[in-house]
């Protein structure tokens, strides 16, 4: 049983609409219905009746209502308070950021700024499969701040809107494959319509849905034969050479000095990025608070241009 089942179960009895409800809780309709689902077969009863418009509850789900109300009311509080008192005593740093930049942008940036004053105790979030869970963790307060790509395409990350941010620099995702034994592309975009072997990311990640968006490079006769979420992992198959992948420039600087991976095509198929910090409207901690002032200040100077 999971604490989300109860906020899911609550949403759908208060909006009447399991599509409502998914826009509420900031996930898919799919993933909502399916952990309803899950609730339900942990309950044993159906909570639900589908068969209606708008969705109504069952008997029991009636039954169960006070008690998932009281339940997540009580465990929230709970939450909360332990986390005033554990902030309002530490120095923790929450950070949660997609797992790129947290190999690329995120060590040097942090260590810069730590020579620029003394930051506290920094802690990464876990590591989440989705985009959408990645901007949950600010929405749900389990970060304080969150490391993302951002992209005009992508339209999610409009979720971030009312959040205070930095752009902290630019990045471009381009097209690489392994080269021929002449060093040039074994699968060059751009150039016919034949079909190239595409490496292509998890539908819900933020990547596919920049790639998706982009009208140029959704024109290509891209064909998928490989799917995965990380960029890292696609690297490796582009280095196999399984086919052609969009990946940030900054994960391949090495490969491309060796001539181990090459562009696909020319600039006219790179997708610009922004890399932005957002951070939670109110920061409880005294040291998240002084980090934010740190990287406002770091933004400010010539070396952070």
């Amino acid at each position: 049983m999971e604490l989300k089942w109860f906020e899911d179960f609550l949403s759908v009895a208060r909006c009447y609409s399991f599509t409502r409800a998914a826009d509420d809780r900031h996930i898919t309709q799919s993933a909502l219905s399916r952990r309803i689902r899950q609730l339900e077969e942990w309950l044993g009863v159906p909570l639900f009746d589908r068969k209606t418009y708008p969705v109504t509850l069952t008997p029991e789900g009636q039954a169960f209502l006070n008690t998932a109300s009281e339940t997540v009311f009580s465990l929230g509080h709970l939450r909360s308070d332990l986390h005033q008192r554990y902030q309002s005593r530490t120095s923790v740093l929450r950070f949660a950021m997609l797992n790129t930049l947290s190999l690329t942008f995120f060590p040097n940036w942090i260590e810069q700024l730590k020579r620029q004053q003394q930051l506290g105790y920094i802690r990464l979030c876990d590591q989440k499969p989705t985009f959408v869970e990645h901007i949950s963790q600010l929405h749900s307060d389990e970060t304080d701040f969150l490391l993302t790509y951002a992209h005009d395409a992508v339209g999610l990350i409009q979720q971030l809107n009312h959040y205070p941010m930095l752009r902290l620099g630019r990045e471009r995702a381009i097209a690489v494959c392994r080269p021929d034994s002449d060093g040039r592309p074994l699968y060059p975009v751009g150039i016919s319509q034949a079909p190239v072997p595409f490496l292509s990311y998890g539908q819900h990640s933020f990547f596919a849905h920049a790639l998706a968006r982009s009208p140029q490079i959704a024109s290509l006769p891209l064909v998928a034969i490989y799917e995965n979420g990380m960029s890292i992992n696609l690297k490796a198959m582009a280095l196999s050479g399984g086919g052609v992948a969009w990946l940030p420039e900054s994960l391949l600087k090495a490969e491309l000095e060796s001539g181990a991976l090459v562009r696909a095509g020319d600039s006219r198929w790179d997708m610009p990025l922004d890399i932005r910090l957002y951070r939670q409207p109110v920061l409880r901690a005294e040291a998240a608070e002084a980090f934010w002032q740190c990287a406002v200040d770091g933004e400010k100077t010539p070396s952070a241009a």
